[in-house]
């Protein structure tokens, strides 16, 4: 496990590119902490390093939005992105099918999925994932991170 701190949104967004340098189709990145932690500008700076196309906003409203791959850069093959916000799933009566709804499995095939809000909803949906906790430091603008990839048992 790693952790870093990072002392404004640029350098979240900079620490998302980074991470992004790991990423592949196939691969599901959880984003959890509380309101404000960074996971948008977390997910912001992902994109960058995957070279997708579009504006990346939080998809609280259409819970999740599809970003096209672009070019990466190096040898790194291009990879499409769906961000995903399931923070109004929680208070749904069935969340679980709802996700299902949204057909992620399907994605993951094709794409890199960036689920905010997924901790205890979404591990299942790939045999491993990138688990990254994001934390603001009380009184700050300092996030701390912490993140590791995660395989079930």
């Amino acid at each position: 496990m790693g952790e870093v701190r990072l002392a404004t949104t640029a350098d979240t967004e900079a620490f998302g590119r980074e991470l992004a340098e790991q990423l592949r189709a196939g691969d599901l990145v959880i984003l959890d902490g509380p309101l404000g932690a960074g996971k948008t500008a977390l997910a912001r700076g992902i994109a960058a390093g995957l070279g997708v196309s579009g504006r990346v906003s939080s998809p609280t409203f259409t819970i999740a939005r599809q970003h096209r791959a672009g070019n990466r850069g190096g040898d790194l093959e291009p990879v499409a992105m769906v961000h995903v916000d399931a923070y109004r799933l929680h208070d749904s009566a069935s969340p679980l099918d709802e996700l299902d709804a949204l057909d992620l499995d399907t994605d993951l095939e094709h794409a890199v999925v960036v689920v905010e809000w997924g901790a205890g909803m979404v591990e299942h949906l790939a045999t491993r994932h990138l688990w990254v906790r994001l934390r603001r430091e009380p009184d700050t603008e300092v996030r701390a991170v912490e993140w590791e990839w995660v395989n079930p048992s």
